[in-house]
């Protein structure tokens, strides 16, 4: 069944303010807005915040006035400051040295994300230090390809987490809606956990086909 077009114009703006933390930037976001950006989405888009926006964005696309890699820099989203409020951070030597080292010995698991995290240089960014390493590191392409590596596999283990803990708890139908939205990272990122992702996939599927709506007042038990 064909997604409704206000679900789809959700999920693109979604893609569009989220770039900055998604695995591969605009080369991997813009092929989606062309895709699947068809009258109907577009009509829903000029409805939502900044949706014009992504029309336009959209439109460039199209016309190959944009690369498909690349955005026009008055239609970032944020005005571009996700980008350059943490690019404009230089690293000292030690600072690099440190990142360096913690950035070889990654493993791609959990306690590999958590020796990232615990080095001094990635926690003074606080919330922000996917973005901001990423930033940091775009002079040595070197490591800004471990790094995505690194950024992958945070991503795929907070999906984890957030689904694991959405099919044990009560969900309306907002979020419900919301998880139908978020559906193609879970299918993404899922499957890099072998058959115990894909298993976990399928409960997610059928999550949204068979349950039941509950009172909007209750939890929606998405945080984000």
């Amino acid at each position: 069944m064909k997604a409704k077009a206000s679900v789809v114009a959700q999920k693109l703006l979604n893609l569009y303010r989220q770039e900055h933390v998604i695995f591969g930037g605009w080369a991997a976001v813009n092929p989606v807005f062309v895709d699947e950006a068809d009258p109907d989405v577009l009509r829903a888009l000029r409805d939502l915040p900044t949706g014009k926006m992504l029309i336009k964005h959209i439109e460039n696309l199209r016309s190959g006035k944009t690369p498909m890699d690349s955005i026009e820099r008055e239609l970032l989203p944020y005005g571009g400051m996700m980008a350059e409020t943490v690019a404009t951070v230089p690293l000292t030597a030690d600072e690099l040295s440190e990142l360096e080292a913690g950035i070889n010995a990654f493993t791609t698991d959990q306690e590999g994300l958590d020796k990232i995290q615990q080095l001094r240089v990635v926690r003074k960014f606080g919330d922000q230090w996917v973005v901001a390493i990423r930033a940091a590191l775009s002079e040595r392409p070197d490591l800004l390809e471990k790094w995505d590596v690194i950024n992958k596999t945070y991503r795929a283990y907070y999906l984890w987490k957030v689904a694991s803990d959405m099919l044990n708890q009560p969900l309306s139908e907002r979020a419900r809606a919301q998880l139908q939205v978020d559906m193609p990272e879970y299918e993404t990122y899922l499957p890099m956990f072998g058959d115990a992702g894909t298993e976990l996939l399928e409960k997610l599927r059928s999550f949204i086909t068979t349950m039941k709506p509950t009172d909007e007042t209750e939890n929606d038990g998405l945080n984000f």
